[in-house]
């Protein structure tokens, strides 16, 4: 893609939940909250009663409009990553975000590939700015709202869940923040991690005297890995090694390499995982949103570009910097990379 072509960001915008303390709640959600102490995390977000992935989606995006000085009359695109369960079946969320900000009739996309889409997302933009001449201007949103009557936040995925929404503005051929390359891989073999089994069309109602909740997401994993430690083990290892492999080739594609990383910007895992991608791909702790993570939670798509902007703002990354926005995701399993140039 030509520098004329390529996006950068101009202004974001964010939104969170009501910060909740580890130590405070875990006891509501666990029956040993050393256990999930153990992960790392300080404090996560929860919205209040009432409140929507679409009221946080379009909270944070009006933010950004207001920081970029724009209307969203002047937005030619919206496109939304939404990583947890919608509000609603046959529904559009990417849709309902844009009748919310009063957009009328300016095109809109969604991506629902979990705690990735993020990536997908800021790749259809990069796609529709390279292609389309009348896109000038988009507006990325990225929103995660934990269904507590789906799943437990703090028993799921090793992670805690929490709910925040970040939205970017997209400008083509914008010098600063401008998106150089992606790359991803997917091993399907994973496709049932963490599945929740009653709520589809293939389980649509939960037997009798059963709800969402009753059925660990949990016992997917043990299924498929047959409670096998070593499987287990090698799985963990798969991980981080197909995650240093996916940052490895979005370097490739720019004509770059690992030396001149300045951060990786990863999702906001646990601690221990943490420790282990950074290891992996060469880079120490400190210069890993490590320390993010334990403050926010699991924000689902939304993490990488929330601590981007937090990494900017506290003056942790320069002009010139080289950033990856890496991630993993399950259900999948998928693995991405995305590069940008401060």
């Amino acid at each position: 893609m030509s520098n004329a072509a390529r996006p950068g960001i101009i202004a974001a915008g964010t939104a969170f939940g009501t910060p909740q303390a580890v130590a405070d709640t875990a006891a509501a959600y666990v029956p040993d909250p050393e256990a999930v102490g153990r992960l790392g995390y300080t404090t996560y977000h929860r919205v209040a009663d009432g409140v929507t992935a679409t009221d946080l989606a379009a909270g944070a995006a009006r933010e950004a409009l207001e920081n970029a000085d724009l209307d969203i009359a002047d937005i030619d695109l919206i496109v939304v990553g939404h990583s947890d369960v919608p509000e609603y079946l046959g529904w559009d969320p990417s849709a309902a975000v844009a009748r919310a900000l009063g957009a009328g009739s300016t095109p809109t996309v969604l991506f629902t590939q979990a705690c990735a889409a993020w990536a997908p997302a800021l790749d259809h933009v990069a796609g529709a700015m390279a292609l389309d001449p009348g896109t000038e201007t988009a507006l990325l949103i990225l929103v995660n709202v934990h269904s507590e009557a789906h799943s437990n936040r703090m028993d799921f995925n090793g992670c805690i869940a929490s709910d925040g929404a970040v939205a970017v503005v997209l400008r083509r051929g914008y010098p600063r923040l401008c998106r150089l390359s992606s790359a991803q891989v997917t091993n399907p073999e994973y496709a049932d991690l963490f599945r929740i089994e009653y709520g589809g069309s293939a389980v649509p109602v939960p037997p009798a005297g059963s709800t969402h909740r009753d059925l660990d997401p949990m016992v997917s994993v043990y299924r498929h890995f047959d409670r096998d430690p070593a499987r287990f083990q090698a799985f963990l290892k798969e991980n981080t090694t197909r995650l240093a492999d996916v940052v490895d080739a979005a370097l490739a594609r720019a004509g770059r390499d690992r030396a001149e990383l300045a951060r990786l910007v990863y999702l906001n895992d646990n601690q221990q995982t943490f420790r282990a991608v950074a290891d992996t791909v060469g880079l120490p702790l400190e210069r890993t949103n490590a320390r993010q993570a334990r403050e926010l939670g699991h924000m689902g798509a939304a993490d990488q570009l929330v601590c981007l902007w937090r990494h900017l703002e506290s003056g942790e990354l320069a002009k010139g910097d080289l950033v990856a926005l890496a991630g993993a995701a399950s259900p999948g399993m998928h693995w991405f990379c995305t590069l940008l140039e401060v």
